[in-house]
């Protein structure tokens, strides 16, 4: 009788407990300064450089821990991350976390007083001789190790998670439509991050998604992280030298601040969308905007519905897609604009970026698109500068559910319009973009998959 119970026991605290213990859902946050050494190009060298620093610049993030390997979704504050840099923070974070590069997405919230990293670009650009004019490599590769380093250490103070928040706040006179198409299909007029022409202004916001959704994470009543999510370009007050995270990273910070929390900030999908209509590019339109996004997550956060999450276990599922390409101009054409010592650098800078996403195209290479599952809430992570339609299109499929989209992963493909958007003509399916009409399809295809809505 003795033997079988001490058996027993042993079974028990070696096999049954660890199992329990595996299951148990953790998360860890982790924060790194990120912030670029003054006189560093910004926003791909299209803007001032680095003159001061109105406010340091961040990595954030979180780790999931459960059965499988660990998960991290991890946002930079930064304007774009694209190509082998993109490659370069996922491996990186991965390792640190002790997991795959797969089960890591990596985003920007698309602040344009920020560095831009296409290391792959910068590569080509340094064969012409052309060193560090569109980012600073060892800047970006210090980001890539501190944000690491901050990963690394998040591991060992993991805590367990018992609910989950879910809510929705309303921004107000913030995102405007950038594009508004005439009666003949075509686009008349182009609203873009900031306005001071009175007719483009009087025109309707157009198409919009007004929701800030927010999920946050909770061991019983203390709250661990916030992650929220918000479709518009961020930039208000921006382009003269000064280093910031603009209005989602500002309102981000104060509620960290208010709410003791670490609050992470997506942009979702807002490649058409930004505050045009309501920016007049003055630091007090800055300041309304602050006010604004802010009181959407606070809105958000004050009417959350919890769940019981002690059972959940979170499903990450990921689809290697491939982007169809297009370019107006012909792989020739790029080739002599970037070793045309005559050609302006951000000509010289363009033509690098177009060429090396073709180059990936080309060879076959896939940017990965994501979905976290934790109860009846979606999180879809996307690459580049989606249009908004893609994002209310996923929360249509699943009307019932709590559907967040974060856009801005891999800059690679640039703008990613709707199929209809690349007749109508227009900046953003211009020469910005990197993707043909047919990428619609593609997306649509991959989005009713990841939320099983086929």
């Amino acid at each position: 009788m003795g033997t079988h119970f001490v058996t027993i026991l042993l079974l028990t605290l070696f096999v049954i407990y660890p199992q329990i213990q595996a299951s148990e859902l953790r998360l860890s946050t982790f924060e790194a300064d990120v912030t670029p050494p003054l006189g560093s190009p910004l926003c791909f060298n299209f803007i001032k450089p680095a003159a001061t620093v109105e406010t340091p610049l961040t990595a954030r993030g979180i780790i999931l821990f459960s059965e499988d390997k660990p998960i991290v979704l991890c946002v930079a504050d930064f304007v774009v991350i694209a190509n082998d840099s993109h490659d370069a923070w996922k491996e990186a974070l991965a390792e640190a976390a002790g997991t795959t590069p797969d089960r890591v997405a990596m985003h920007v919230i698309h602040n344009h007083d920020s560095p831009g990293y296409d290391i792959s670009a910068s590569t080509e650009l340094e064969k012409v001789g052309l060193k560090d004019v569109m980012s600073l490599r060892e800047a970006h590769n210090q980001a890539i190790a501190d944000t690491a380093d901050a990963v690394r250490e998040a591991v060992a103070h993991s805590a367990p998670v018992t609910h989950m928040g879910t809510g929705t706040g309303i921004v107000e006179k913030f995102a405007s439509n950038r594009r508004i198409i005439g009666e003949n299909g075509k686009l008349v007029m182009a609203r873009m991050s900031s306005c001071r022409n009175e007719a483009i202004i009087a025109q309707p916001e157009g198409t919009i998604d007004p929701e800030l959704n927010l999920i946050s994470f909770w061991n019983e009543d203390t709250a661990l992280a916030a992650l929220t999510f918000y479709a518009s370009h961020p930039q208000s007050y921006y382009g003269r030298g000064g280093i910031t995270p603009d209005t989602v990273g500002l309102a981000r910070n104060q509620r960290s601040e208010e709410t003791g929390t670490l609050h992470i900030h997506f942009d979702g999908a807002g490649g058409n969308v930004a505050a045009g209509k309501y920016n007049d590019g003055s630091p007090e339109a800055r300041a309304r905007l602050v006010d604004r996004v802010h009181a959407g997550m606070k809105e958000a956060w004050e009417h959350q519905i919890t769940s019981d999450l002690t059972d959940a276990e979170p499903g990450w599922k990921t689809i290697p897609t491939q982007l169809p390409w297009n370019s107006p101009h012909s792989v020739e054409e790029l080739t002599s604009q970037l070793s045309n010592p005559d050609s302006d650098t951000k000509t010289r800078i363009r033509a690098a970026r177009d060429l090396v996403y073709h180059r990936r195209w080309k060879e076959g290479g896939k940017i990965e698109i994501h979905c976290l599952r934790l109860g009846r809430s979606r999180v879809l992570f996307f690459p580049g500068e989606l249009f908004v339609e893609y994002q209310l299109s996923a929360k249509a499929m699943r009307p019932d559910d709590f559907v967040a989209v974060a856009a801005y992963g891999d800059g690679g493909p640039g703008y990613i319009g709707t199929e209809v958007s690349y007749g109508q003509g227009g900046y953003e399916v211009g020469r910005v973009s990197r993707t043909a009409p047919a990428v619609e399809a593609v997306l649509k295809g991959v989005i009713e998959d990841l939320l099983g809505a086929k």
